[in-house]
């Protein structure tokens, strides 16, 4: 049995603007073992991007408990969610978030900067890296010379550079053409292969079942949470549709 690395018992998030109080998530119950392929998705609105933020420790619930790996996040302090960000979870983001006018290693290298790990030890760190999403060719590229899918594929390098236990992937493919999505959730696939605990975000269907369980969500409550049957395999040359 592999381990639990994700729970949540009731957790819920309140927004509060000026009086108006907005329910985002309502008694979220989840596990996600280690090795997991999820995704979570649901329309415009349903919770899904909220309870990502929670799960990857960039925002907190207004009640409930999370576990992260048995231990309960509310007990640990800032500076130790800092470093579980950094080093044990890493991030794949639409709008891929790579630092302009720097170069794909430069990028790749920042969560090892905070890290503050060693010259040495961080270049094989980000080669090896860049080779695992094939763009180990464009390591002195600047971010801005680079295509659309290029810059998610330095996203991904830039969540793996760690080697963290889950990475979360918020509609990765949102701003790709269909052959380019294809191609990034390819790149998902065979790091889940590799051991990856993988957590998609996405509004397809399509691209949800290239995961092996799907969470759907609707109005901050969770409606099913089902394995995929027919999984969908991405292989270059497919198409998303």
């Amino acid at each position: 049995m592999s381990n639990l690395i994700i729970q949540t018992e009731k957790i819920s998030k309140t927004y509060n603007n000026e009086g108006v109080k907005t329910r985002a998530l309502v008694d979220i119950d989840l596990t996600i073992y280690q090795g997991e392929f999820v995704s979570i998705m649901g329309p415009s609105g349903s919770g899904k991007s909220t309870l990502m933020q929670i799960l990857g420790f960039l925002d907190k619930s207004t009640k409930g408990e999370y576990f992260f790996n048995g231990k309960n996040i509310n007990t640990f302090s800032y500076d130790e969610l800092a470093r579980i960000r950094n080093e044990e979870v890493g991030f794949v983001f639409q709008s891929f978030n790579l630092l302009p006018r720097t170069s794909v290693w430069e990028n790749v290298e920042l969560p090892l900067f905070y890290r503050k790990v060693h010259e040495k030890n961080s270049k094989d760190k980000i080669f090896k890296a860049l080779q695992m999403v094939g763009m180990e060719h464009r390591k002195k590229y600047l971010s801005n010379q680079i295509s659309g899918g290029e810059k998610q594929r330095v996203a991904i390098a830039r969540a793996l550079v760690n080697n963290p236990e889950v990475i979360f992937a918020d509609e990765p493919t949102g701003n790709l053409d269909s052959k380019t999505g294809t191609q990034v959730m390819k790149i998902l696939q065979e790091l889940n292969n590799k051991g990856h605990t993988i957590i998609l975000v996405t509004h397809e269907t399509f691209t949800a079942e290239h995961a092996k369980r799907i969470i759907n969500m609707k109005d901050g409550r969770i409606i099913s949470n089902k394995p995929v049957i027919n999984r969908r395999i991405a292989r270059d040359g497919e198409l998303l549709k």
